[in-house]
């Protein structure tokens, strides 16, 4: 990772807040020290870490640029223009909205524009590799909506597109919603809008998980496919945390979802952005919105495109690894970044296998697997991700060397001699690919 320009290490809060200081320096060194395999996790450039501790987290700016509530918005709408403007060459789409404050709320935003409490929305099952605001009902998806959840096929472990268009035509969503958190192969755009066509649905897609990957080609774009787009900025795409929406075209609201009964038709986006503020949100985030344009460009660069790349070589060496070694992936490998891994066989849950992996300095989350017997917080399963090790510079080798260190700690879990060991290499291989470098002088 490039440098920094600062040299002064925190040297501001460590006079002023020590406390506070010494916290943070301890998320440093274990940041530092251990392999962070959670899929949804990354580590952001020094110039998006400058950016998000800016001094543009001073301004309120409610609005949008060129029409705020407040006075001397005219720098804060020029980063926010520049990190719509990035958007959209970046994912060749023609609307973005970059005031969500995470993935989450830009879904609730779509959700507020396209439905109207009641409506019915058709979402992938949670426990199948969904997410909570897909109509989980646990969430306000799930409570605002009539939700209903589409599973995989239980061999495959892929989308059954047989029973989803069934479904469909059945309940006859409003939202047909593609994407997921937890599903390792890529997302069959086009079969999905076949589905929303049959049935007069509109499509959306989560791409929160893999909008680096779509972002530099080596995953399909839902762009031609779909009429909504949402995101986080972090995971694959490395940037801030924070949420985006996408539209591919802008077009007129003819269904009277949300739009006066009366008066001109809006457009769609003019909807989105009265849906993310006020709607969901008040004042946006500046300095995180700035942060997102920096991680824009920095997606635009070839470098970046190599590294999705490589996030996915990276996935598929350590899938191999672990079938080797007679772990059981969910769907038999991966297409992405998430490996999807059912411990069944291995006489563990994902909740014990977590704990001692994180013991032993090796970081991911317990998971349910499709058709998982056990609850969501013992599981059977457990989710791994490339995107934070592979920014680390590791490759091929060091998943073949990770791979060993997980399967030595899921065969020993309560063997603290193993544990102690493993995380004594851990150290080391951490060493070798040192993160946040300089902020350790």
């Amino acid at each position: 990772m490039s440098k920094s320009s600062s040299s002064d290490n925190f040297s501001h809060l460590k006079r002023n807040d020590r406390e506070v200081y010494n916290i943070l320096k301890k998320e440093l060194n274990r940041e530092h020290n251990t392999l962070e395999l959670i899929a949804s996790e990354n580590f952001a450039s020094y110039a998006t870490l400058e950016m998000t501790g800016s001094v543009l987290t001073n301004k309120y700016a409610e609005g949008y640029p060129g029409a705020r509530y407040y006075g001397g918005c005219e720098h804060v709408d020029e980063v926010e223009n520049l990190a719509i403007e990035r958007a959209k060459e970046l994912f060749g789409c023609e609307y973005v909205n970059v005031q969500p404050h995470s993935g989450s709320q830009a879904n609730m935003a779509v959700f507020l524009t396209f439905l109207n409490q009641n409506d019915t929305i058709l979402g992938m099952d949670l426990a199948h590799g969904g997410h909570l605001t897909h109509g989980s009902k646990v969430n306000f998806s799930g409570q605002l909506y009539n939700a209903a959840a589409y599973q995989v096929d239980k061999d495959t472990g892929r989308v059954d597109f047989k029973s989803l268009k069934n479904m469909a035509r059945e309940i006859k969503p409003k939202i047909l919603i593609c994407g997921a958190s937890a599903y390792p192969r890529e997302v069959e755009f086009s079969n999905f809008r076949e589905i929303a066509n049959d049935v007069g649905a509109f499509l959306m897609a989560d791409i929160a998980h893999t909008s680096g990957l779509v972002a530099a080609g080596v995953h399909p774009s839902p762009m031609q496919y779909c009429d909504v787009v949402t995101s986080t900025t972090h995971k694959t795409l490395r940037g801030p945390r924070g949420g985006i929406i996408m539209m591919p075209k802008d077009f007129e609201n003819t269904w009277g979802a949300i739009a006066p009964k009366s008066g001109r038709i809006k457009m769609v986006s003019e909807l989105l952005n009265s849906s993310v503020m006020p709607g969901v949100q008040g004042g946006p985030l500046m300095h995180v919105i700035g942060a997102k344009a920096v991680a824009f460009k920095e997606a635009l660069y070839p470098s970046f495109k190599q590294y999705a790349k490589n996030i996915v070589s990276n996935a598929k060496s350590l899938a191999q690894s672990l079938i080797e070694k007679d772990y059981n992936l969910v769907t038999g490998g991966t297409d992405t970044h998430v490996m999807l891994i059912d411990l069944t066989n291995k006489d563990i849950s994902g909740k014990q296998a977590e704990k001692s992996l994180e013991q032993a300095g090796i970081n991911l989350n317990k998971n349910m697997v499709p058709f998982d017997k056990r609850s969501p917080f013992v599981t059977s399963g457990i989710r791994i991700g490339t995107p934070a090790i592979t920014t680390r510079g590791m490759g091929n080798q060091e998943m073949s060397i990770i791979a060993d260190l997980i399967d030595r700690v899921i065969n020993n879990p309560d063997d603290n001699k193993v544990i102690s060991k493993v995380k004594k290499e851990v150290n080391d291989l951490c060493d070798a690919f040192p993160v946040y470098d300089e902020f350790h002088n």
